[in-house]
């Protein structure tokens, strides 16, 4: 099979799984350079395409590949170089050539990560799972020097650095939790890379909790749960993923009980990451919750003000795209919640000055994210809405509010629904003073100025002020 078939069969597949801008922007302009040893080298035009496919579509890209030649591929997107192109081209497509490769044969596949069958009949797994990582399991991107540190996750990072360096050791398990977006997955796969660089004779798996439940039925229904029990013993650091999904499954949790058991017994590292702590994981089995709470338990917390400008900046020196500082700033200070939709903000304004050959400036990003800026006062949601939802947040009354108490237990709750009435409706500050028992406009703006500062350098006060507004956002149904 050469090289064009295998990338017309592998388009033609992906076509009706993504949108029709994602194909004609990013999957039909490029191509399939090489197939070697299970890695599979997409050539792209522009840093621009390379990031949109490894942030989008690398999954996709690899399962339809495999699917394709019939054994794992490892997907690397490279930035072709034209010069060292062959003049080769295909008949015109919209006006224009396509330059082809020639089309070498495919290498023989990798040698299987599983294998049965021995001369007693029994069945025998054999993970080669140092190869295995890199080529699947583990994005090679996510890396302890390619994670910003910041005081919102110093400690997570600490404790994963601690963990990658002597694996096994000090805690055991490593529980990291905190909202979606935040840098978890990310802080998994840099142990788990980290590990594998100082040693790759050591066994590490990443898995999502799914991939582990999902592995469990298809194991009990081809009757190999031994294969199952020997493939997820049989390592030495494992590296699992949202483990909040396993709750209230009874034979995952069972078989998962077992597998820590074993694992944690022999000095074997767990790390495990969640959207919240054990305790607050509501229908854990209790003896899974005092487990998972043995070694050290880290909150990830959003980015502050300094991180997010620090990852913007680093994410465009890694897209190859000049940035000026003013566009810098006016994202971290719009885009707060995670740092996925803070990237993810970064490649549309870029994407967008790049297709309309624009300068990358504060009007063009505005103009790019102009939905997504837009969106959250898309829906009107009343003052009172937000009003009782900050009450109920911090467990007082709404007239408390109003009144002209200033403790501080009610002062800050107060500060924050000036805030957030001003950032979530188009309530102008004297209407807000009056909402709120008839209060100066000047009193509002201090209260919004000083919750715009703080939740930049306070944690705590960040985590709040954003779990308020995921309760306006579901009110609102986005």
């Amino acid at each position: 099979m050469n090289l064009t078939h295998i990338w017309k069969t592998t388009l033609s597949a992906l076509q009706s799984q993504t949108s029709r801008h994602d194909y004609e922007a990013l999957l039909r302009p490029a191509m399939l350079l090489s197939l070697d040893n299970g890695i599979a080298r997409i050539g792209v035009s522009s840093p621009i395409q390379k990031e949109g496919l490894e942030n989008r579509l690398l999954m996709p890209l690899r399962n339809a590949l495999t699917r394709v030649v019939g054994y794992p591929v490892q997907v690397q997107v490279l930035i072709a170089n034209q010069a060292l192109r062959p003049e080769v081209t295909a008949a015109p497509r919209n006006g224009t050539h396509v330059a082809l490769e020639p089309e070498p044969f495919v290498t023989e596949p990798p040698t299987p990560a599983f294998t049965s069958g021995n001369g007693n009949g029994e069945r025998a797994v054999q993970l080669d799972l140092a190869s295995a990582m890199r080529s699947g399991m583990l994005n090679p991107r996510y890396t302890f020097a390619s994670f910003i540190v910041g005081s919102s996750n110093r400690l997570a990072h600490a404790a994963c650095l601690a963990v990658a360096d002597n694996p096994g050791q000090a805690y055991n398990p490593l529980f990291l939790y905190g909202g979606v977006g935040l840098g978890k997955t990310h802080l998994l796969h840099a142990i788990g890379n980290r590990v594998l660089d100082r040693d790759p004779e050591i066994n590490v798996l990443y898995v999502s909790s799914e991939k582990f439940t999902n592995d469990l039925i298809n194991a009990i229904r081809r009757q190999q749960t031994e294969e199952f029990r020997m493939r997820y013993r049989n390592i030495d650091v494992l590296l699992i993923d949202d483990i909040q999904f396993i709750a209230g499954k009874d034979a995952t949790q069972e078989e998962f009980f077992h597998t820590f058991n074993t694992l944690h017994s022999a000095a074997k590292h767990i790390v495990i990451s969640s959207d919240r702590p054990p305790k607050a994981i509501l229908t854990l089995e209790e003896r899974l919750r005092s487990r998972f709470e043995w070694g050290l338990i880290v909150d990830v917390q959003p980015p502050d003000l300094e991180t997010r400008t620090a990852i913007l900046r680093a994410k465009a020196e890694q897209m190859s795209v000049h940035v000026p500082d003013e566009v810098i700033d006016f994202l971290a200070h719009k885009i707060q919640s995670n740092i996925r939709e803070l990237e993810g903000s970064l490649n549309r304004v870029a994407a967008y000055a790049e297709l309309n050959r624009l300068p990358i400036t504060i009007d063009t990003a505005t103009a790019a994210l102009a939905d997504l800026l837009g969106n959250q006062r898309r829906r009107r949601i009343s003052a009172e809405a937000i009003l009782q939802i900050v009450s109920e947040h911090y467990g007082i009354e709404v007239e408390q509010l109003r009144a002209r108490n200033r403790s501080r237990h009610v002062v800050v709750p107060r500060q924050v629904a000036m805030y957030l009435l001003r950032e979530e409706t188009e309530s102008s500050l004297v209407d807000i003073g009056n909402l709120l028992g008839g209060r100066d406009h000047t009193t509002v703006m201090y209260g919004c100025e000083k919750i715009a500062e703080e939740i930049n350098t306070d944690s705590h006060l960040r985590s709040e002020v954003m779990a308020i507004r995921e309760r306006i956002q579901m009110m609102r149904g986005l």
